[in-house]
């Protein structure tokens, strides 16, 4: 289905401000990344700084992480965030821009921005770890559509 088909659909483009909003409510969504053939999507755990940047935090196990290697060489990622409440009461929220890691004065930002993100227990039990890594995605661009009730 086109996002045209969509929007004759009652589905509606959501506003900035209702953007801001639904990224500062929600703590999870979809990273993906350009890799060879097909993208490299992950979940992951995310906080909103009200503005344009999104922050997440990196848990690294093993010698090597996929997720930390794309995110060093690519260009540009996306990222994906959802809610599905019923098939009439739902919001998304795509959004593209740069990912980089945070620089040491930056990591006040990204614990602040953090506060509202889910974070799985797994990790919690998992060993190896080899260390966190503080990233930033500086948002390019968003596109938000929504339908049923709105969230501003």
């Amino acid at each position: 289905m086109s996002i045209e088909a969509i929007a004759e659909s009652s589905a509606v483009s959501m506003t900035d401000d209702q953007i801001k909003e639904f990224l500062t409510e929600e703590g999870v969504g979809i990273l993906a990344f350009p890799d060879e053939e097909l993208p490299y999507l992950v979940p992951m755990s995310f906080g909103f700084d009200g503005s344009s940047t999104l922050y997440f935090i990196f848990l690294l196990f093993g010698s090597e992480s996929r997720k930390e290697t794309l995110a060093t060489h690519a260009e540009k990622g996306r990222f994906l965030v959802y809610r599905a409440e019923s098939l009439h009461d739902w919001q998304s929220v795509s959004i593209s821009g740069r990912v980089d890691s945070v620089d040491d004065d930056e990591w006040d930002a990204l614990r602040n921005a953090m506060q509202n993100a889910w974070h799985p227990d797994i990790f919690s039990s998992a060993s190896p770890m080899r260390g966190v890594e503080g990233y930033h995605f500086q948002i390019d661009e968003w596109t938000g559509i929504q339908h049923g009730s709105p969230t501003a």
